[in-house]
């Protein structure tokens, strides 16, 4: 790394390294909050009512010929016992086996608050997990993993875990079945959506290459659709899996991004790439390596359609959180082409997100600062946002305002001023977030030391838009580390002015005229010090 390279490598990721981490981890957690929220993280089979995004799964999953001998009988929480009773059956025959568990499946397959804990509490959860060794059973086994998946998409995920069922799915993913392969990977992508000790489990049973064999050749689209899913829930989690578990996954993701499959799919394919791009410079390396066209493939998903465009961001901004030639990858595959549609996108996690990119860019060269600056539009907007934005959004643009400021060149910087960033940075010292108020202070450290040495009044610029009066008020702020930098701002950029300084100086009679110039002790006494200096002094006749 070159000397600019590592002065700028304390500002790569904000005021630290640490302090550029921590807003990652707080930035991923929302996100996955979002897609959480979105029923992503885990999905149950439903049978009925279907929702419109799994109908076409649901069908895809019942074997061929199942509409003709499935029974339409209905099943409720009252027939667990019944069910349970049955599967203890001695010698039980096939057609009750099958008609059983099925029947179990029916009953955890109802829209709202499934009688899962019932079902645990009857003791039938080994049973089910024995029928995955049915491999003379397919369908049996297929009902099963369904059952199962559907407990483990509930709070009781770890049950399933715990009964041994983890081997079983792996092994399974190499069915012969198609309906049985996609159901554990269902199953699997369910265990490792609930936490990362769980997803070190599947990802310890060996299910990667399988899984991303059926990915590779699959049976059908519902198939495909599930095993991608899955797959971007073998990624996430923190911390994060090794690099050597998720690494083989890399190049089918972007196999994936480069075919016509819809968008929900390519989405999760992009989720699991900003997963295992979440991380030191290893691992965005690798993904970088995966193909020499993922940089150009991730821009074409830039767009203001968020559904692409957020995973899409999000794994653009892992990348330039790393080293500079990392973040340089990004710059020459055109992101600075598309910033200005993502700075006006409508969601605000996109805009927050394209400035959160903007600012790890900014922290980098000389050069990569320069694209910022000569991007049409992007600075102004930039300062837009960062004035009148929605918070969130307005913190990640004082961040770029901030790297520019403290890394830029005198040009650069003073191509930013002359934008506005002044106004901007003022706009938010009386906010109150002690970070924020520190990058404000530290930008405008770094702007008025430049004024300082140009010649510029930046100072007035300050003043002007009232912020003198929020630093000086900042002297009264709780954090220390805040009032330590407003006081020496105060000093050093609006020191004493000439008036202050002669506020000591009274004038002094002297027969019928007034004297000035001689510094005057206490009480009204003359200081003898003072009075052994020559001073000019002008005299007016008294009225």
């Amino acid at each position: 790394m070159n000397r600019e390279n590592s002065r700028r490598s304390d500002f790569k990721k904000g005021l630290d390294a640490v302090e550029g981490r921590r807003r990652r981890t707080e930035t991923t957690i929302s996100l996955r909050k979002d897609k959480k929220s979105e029923g992503l993280a885990k999905r149950r089979a439903m049978s009925s009512p279907v929702p419109p995004a799994a109908a076409a799964t649901d069908s895809a999953m019942k074997p061929e010929g199942a509409a003709a001998v499935e029974t339409s009988k209905a099943y409720t929480a009252a027939d667990i016992p019944a069910l349970a009773a049955a599967l203890r059956q001695p010698a039980i025959p096939d057609a009750t086996l099958l008609e059983t568990v099925r029947g179990f499946r029916k009953v955890m397959s109802v829209e709202h608050n499934p009688p899962v804990d019932e079902v645990l509490a009857s003791g039938v959860l080994p049973a089910f997990v024995q029928m995955l060794g049915l491999h003379d059973k397919p369908k049996v086994q297929f009902e099963a993993a369904w059952a199962l998946t559907n407990i483990a998409s509930t709070e009781e995920t770890k049950a399933v875990v715990d009964a041994g069922a983890v081997p079983h799915f792996a092994a399974l993913l190499a069915s012969p079945s198609p309906e049985v392969r996609e159901q554990c990977a269902w199953c699997l992508g369910n265990i490792a959506g609930d936490s990362a000790a769980l997803r070190d489990i599947v990802l310890s049973s060996g299910a990667m290459q399988p899984l991303l064999q059926n990915i590779a050749q699959p049976d059908n689209d519902g198939l495909f659709g599930n095993c991608v899913w899955a797959l971007s829930n073998f990624c996430r989690g923190k911390p994060a899996p090794h690099l050597s578990l998720v690494a083989p996954a890399l190049p089918t993701l972007v196999q994936v991004l480069k075919s016509d499959k819809p968008a929900e799919v390519k989405s999760d394919a992009l989720w699991a790439l900003s997963y295992i791009s979440d991380g030191d410079d290893d691992r965005i390396q690798a993904v970088l390596d995966a193909d020499p066209t993922l940089a150009s493939v991730l821009m074409g998903m830039l767009t203001d359609d968020s559904t692409l465009a957020t995973p899409a961001l999000r794994t653009v901004g892992n990348i330039v959180s790393g080293n500079d030639d990392q973040t340089q990858a990004i710059v020459e595959a055109g992101f600075m082409d598309r910033i200005n549609v993502l700075l006006h996108a409508p969601k605000r996690m996109l805009r927050k997100e394209a400035c959160w990119v903007l600012s790890n860019i900014a922290a980098g060269t000389h050069e990569q600062i320069g694209k910022v600056l000569k991007t049409k539009g992007c600075t102004q907007r930039v300062v837009e946002m960062a004035t009148s934005s929605e918070w969130e959004v307005r913190k990640e643009a004082i961040w770029v305002i901030s790297n520019i400021a403290t890394g830029g060149t005198d040009r650069q910087v003073m191509s930013a001023v002359e934008a506005g960033v002044i106004d901007a940075v003022c706009s938010i010292l009386n906010v109150n977030d002690s970070k924020m108020l520190l990058v404000a202070l530290d930008a405008l450290d770094a702007i008025l030391k430049l004024g300082a040495k140009t010649g510029k009044e930046y100072e007035s610029f300050v003043d002007e838009c009232d912020g003198l009066d929020m630093i000086e008020a900042l002297q009264e702020h709780e954090s220390e580390a805040v009032y330590e930098k407003a006081v020496a701002l105060i000093e050093t950029y609006f020191g004493a002015e000439d008036g202050e300084e002669d506020e000591n100086i009274a004038p002094e009679v002297h027969g019928g005229t007034f004297s000035f110039g001689v510094p005057q002790g206490k009480m009204g006494e003359v200081d003898p010090a003072a009075t052994a200096q020559p001073f000019t002094t002008f005299n007016f006749a008294a009225v």
